[in-house]
């Protein structure tokens, strides 16, 4: 799964659980949380759009999504630079199967590849564009905590000399107190992320050219927010008595209830970086 932080990864479910067999009149199982999303993450349609016109400028040859979920912005890349290629890696099966049906139907199949595989510590050559978009969580030992400066080296590691890595990360706005730190996910501590100079200047650290940095706005946040979840509301308040509905429910609940307690605190940065030398 591509999910634009590590905190969406612990505060939500991409699946419900759910056959889609029940015993009332309908017999319709819930939709999955995030059905009908363009991107896993707040990405308006104009930065997406500003973001591949920037990266296909140097002209990439390859392309490698960590953690690409359905890979909607690698394909987006590779339409705008004929020839390219590129690999997108993720542990997500039904999501790589949504990758592959999308490079399907944009004929690009023959151009890219959908791995189901770890990040961490692969030994996938290096690329010309390197794209991590809420997913650096993938490129480290998941029984350690995580470790933005560890992945950026592994990012330096994986770009080729004038390439460019897009990095998706998670930043405070403002440090959270304890109290806001319990209303968002389970075992939120204040040194989960960096505030955003802190960011940068770990990447600046690992090797990196801060060539453009970018956070994502309100109105993003809430577009994607409330997309994740819209499908999945109108069927409980249509279906309440669903055998699947209480659990649903308590996903969506508990979902909504994080955002709501990181909400305002917790931003995402976009950094387009160049490795030095």
């Amino acid at each position: 799964m591509s999910d634009l932080t590590k905190t969406t990864t612990r505060t939500s479910d991409t699946g419900n659980d759910a056959s889609g067999t029940g015993n009332d009149a309908s017999d319709t199982a819930p939709p999955r949380l995030g059905a009908g999303l363009t991107f896993h993450g707040p990405l308006s349609e104009a930065r997406a759009a500003r973001l591949v016109d920037r990266l296909a400028a140097p002209g990439p040859g390859t392309v490698l999504d960590i953690g690409c979920g359905w890979g909607e912005l690698m394909l987006r890349l590779l339409a705008e630079t004929p020839g390219a290629k590129g690999t997108g890696i993720d542990i997500n099966a039904d999501d790589l199967a949504h990758g592959r049906r999308l490079a399907t139907e944009r004929g690009l199949a023959e151009r890219v590849e959908f791995a189901e595989e770890s990040g961490h510590g692969t030994t996938r050559p290096p690329a010309d564009t390197v794209l991590c978009v809420g997913s650096s969580h993938a490129l480290l030992d998941p029984d350690q905590p995580h470790d933005p400066a560890a992945a950026l080296r592994e990012l330096r590691r994986l770009v080729r000399p004038g390439g460019r890595v897009l990095l998706g990360e998670g930043f405070w706005e403002r440090v959270p107190t304890d109290v806001e730190l319990a209303r968002m996910w389970p075992g939120a501590q204040a040194g989960d992320h960096l505030p955003l100079d802190g960011l940068v200047a770990l990447a600046i650290e690992a090797g990196f050219r801060p060539a453009w940095v970018e956070t994502v706005t309100r109105e993003e946040w809430e577009e994607f927010e409330s997309g994740y979840r819209h499908a999945t509301e109108v069927w409980l308040a249509a279906h309440p008595d669903h055998p699947l509905a209480a659990g649903t429910r308590e996903r969506v609940d508990r979902q909504r209830s994080a955002w709501l307690g990181y909400r305002g605190i917790l931003g995402i940065a976009y950094l387009t970086l160049v490795p030095v030398g």
